[in-house]
């Protein structure tokens, strides 16, 4: 079943990058969120009562943690000082504490020795400070109240009480959540209980893998569930989705479309990482979506939202970028994996379209490289055109280079690296999975694409005599920091019955091929299935003038009044131009698609000219005169 009549939206993909990027700017951190690292977060109890028609939190956060420091006699935790806090208790023992500058500091009875496992509750309340894009957001959807939580990167501690940071994962998590009867409360992990509590409903969701404090999640509101199921080879999963009433139709139905993109991604990356568990949609009033674990929250039903967001429970959920400097392995994979669902699926018309998109948005600026050099600007870390595209279409580059099979096996082993698996990396952890499947040492793949800025400009001119043609391949550069693209180049030669692409390593600008062709050609074209990102690309011909005859008449020659060129076959990116013995352009026409152009030169002078044929296959000149 297909959702859409066009499921590749170019604006879908743009307003994922939008809605996720409000969200970021909302939340760049402080100092002070980074600056708790004396103890190992084993576990989170979250206990929360809301009601989704009230701007209010009640909150009781039971933290396992382990020391890493000796003389450990205080625990600190992230926590708006927006909200009340009531108590913090250590086996039941009150504790003395400050709240201060977003930080709870509590003290304890007595020194805690590394490594040993202990627990504290934080107990808390009050209406969480609204920071414009999320975090905590009470709000309504056709007359129904609704509270969500959207915490990327560090709005965790703007509604509870946790360590704020992206270098600890929490080893599992239970989430209770307390909500009057009528709602449906959605999280992470398994519901494994409702339970009566006067008016009101708890629901209790339980999770056991590892968890960073961002995809931790809750959203309550008048829900309809309904649940899907996903075949495997010898499982099903559950799909649960707590959706709007009003909106219960639509989802279902383009749900239904995730199915094969689920079976894809365990097909090409291995089985979904959270399998003993489940997926989940919780539908929230928000342009585009968040992967909370296990339960991406989603204001649509969109193809590539829904791909994407999926796509997180790889990249990004079970490895989490250890950094915004590689923000990439986050977003660059998701926006590449939903291409791969293009391409695998929908008899794979979409995923030309995709390519195309992608590039020309690279190339739209001259530089610009994937790795973010500026961690303090929300703006470059989530930049669409590097963070997301570039970051998709360097490893569709890096897939032609060293072939599919290497590079979905560095990929898995990557995934299943046990020192990254459920946990952090940056990008030289990746790109030694990458080395070790290629057998090759890629740094100079990645000096290029992905601390390199720019993209390479082709320029190749051929000819044909008899079976063989010769060709030279130049290249430019958009931007300095790159020297040379050495990358291997894929040339089709074709003409109107019989074609070829043949692979060349092109290690040099200006460097010389010649290859036997047994038929004549009569088109070259670069890079026909779009595999590396370039622009500006040019081809020309030295083809005989018999041939240039065979292929394109200008008659009659000389002329009176017109002049009809003929084209034996049509050309995407034809321009004609009549231009006098001086070079300047007299008359300038499209013969795109076209096979028969007329022009008038009735009132043109009698004399000389030259009618000038430019196209990506060809660049020539003939003489004409004017009678």
């Amino acid at each position: 079943m297909q959702a859409q009549q066009n499921p590749f939206d170019l604006q879908i993909h743009r307003q994922i990058i939008h809605t996720e990027k409000q969200a970021y700017l909302s939340g760049i951190p402080d100092e002070q969120l980074t600056s708790i690292n004396d103890y190992d977060v084993k576990y989170y109890r979250c206990e929360w009562k809301v009601n989704p028609a009230v701007n209010y939190v009640k909150g009781k956060i039971t933290t396992y943690f382990k020391p890493t420091a000796p003389g450990f006699n205080a625990i600190e935790f992230n926590l708006s000082n927006s909200l009340t806090v009531d108590s913090v208790k250590y086996h039941n023992t009150l504790l003395n504490y400050t709240h201060t500058a977003d930080i709870i500091s509590a003290d304890l009875p007595s020194v805690i020795g590394v490594n040993t496992l202990d627990s504290v509750s934080v107990f808390y309340q009050g209406v969480p400070a609204g920071s414009g894009f999320g975090s905590f957001v009470q709000d309504e959807h056709n007359g129904s109240p609704i509270i969500w939580t959207l915490s990327e990167p560090y709005g965790s501690s703007d509604w509870w009480a946790c360590k704020n940071t992206l270098t600890d994962k929490a080893d599992s998590l239970d989430v209770y959540i307390t909500t009057p009867a009528g709602n449906k409360a959605a999280s992470n992990g398994l519901l494994v209980n409702i339970t009566n509590s006067g008016p009101d409903k708890v629901y209790h969701w339980k999770h056991r893998y590892p968890i960073t404090p961002y995809l931790i999640c809750m959203a309550t509101t008048n829900y309809v569930e309904f649940e899907n199921n996903v075949p495997f080879q010898s499982t099903n999963l559950l799909i649960q989705n707590f959706i709007y009433p009003e909106d219960s139709a639509w989802a279902a139905g383009n749900i239904l479309d995730l199915i094969p993109v689920m079976q894809l991604y365990d097909t090409l990356f291995g089985i979904y990482p959270f399998q003993n568990e489940k997926y989940g949609h919780a539908q929230f009033n928000w342009g585009g979506a968040m992967e909370h674990q296990t339960m991406t929250f989603t204001g649509g039903f969109w193809y590539e939202t829904l791909a994407h967001e999926l796509a997180h429970h790889w990249f990004g959920d079970k490895i989490t970028c250890g950094s915004w400097e590689d923000i990439w392995l986050n977003e660059g994979f998701a926006t590449y994996l939903s291409g791969i669902a293009y391409e695998h699926l929908m008899d794979g018309v979409w995923w030309m379209p995709y390519k195309k998109a992608r590039i020309n948005d690279i190339v739209a600026e001259p530089g610009g490289s994937v790795w973010c050099n500026d961690t303090t600007s929300g703006d470059r870390i989530f930049d669409g055109r590097l963070s997301y595209d570039k970051g998709a279409m360097i490893l569709h580059t890096l897939r032609w280079v060293i072939g599919d099979s290497t590079f979905y096996a560095a990929i898995n082993n990557y995934l299943n690296d046990p020192a990254l698996a459920y946990g952090f990396a940056r990008t030289p952890q990746l790109k030694a999975h990458f080395d070790a499947s290629a057998s090759q040492d890629l740094t100079w793949y990645f000096n290029d694409w992905f601390t390199g800025e720019g993209f390479p400009s082709y320029q190749i001119h051929w000819q044909q005599i008899g079976n063989t043609v010769d060709f030279t391949v130049s290249q430019t550069q958009s931007h300095p920091s790159v020297s040379f693209f050495e990358l291997p180049i894929p040339i089709e030669f074709k003409n109107q019955t019989q074609d070829t692409i043949i692979r060349f390593d092109n290690t040099s600008s200006g460097q010389a091929y010649s290859v036997t062709i047994p038929f004549t050609v009569d088109s070259v074209i670069f890079d026909p299935e779009l595999w590396i990102i370039s622009a500006n690309n040019t081809i020309t011909t030295s083809i005989s003038e018999n041939e240039l005859h065979r292929q394109i008449s200008i008659s009659p020659n000389p002329a009176q009044d017109n002049i009809q060129i003929t084209f034996s076959k049509t050309y995407a990116d034809m321009e004609v131009k009549l231009l006098d013995v001086t070079g300047r352009t007299i008359k300038e026409y499209s013969a795109n698609g076209l096979k028969n152009l007329e022009i008038n030169i009735d009132e043109i002078p009698g004399g000389f000219y030259f009618v000038q044929l430019n196209s990506g296959e060809m660049n020539f000149s003939r003489k004409m005169i004017k009678q």
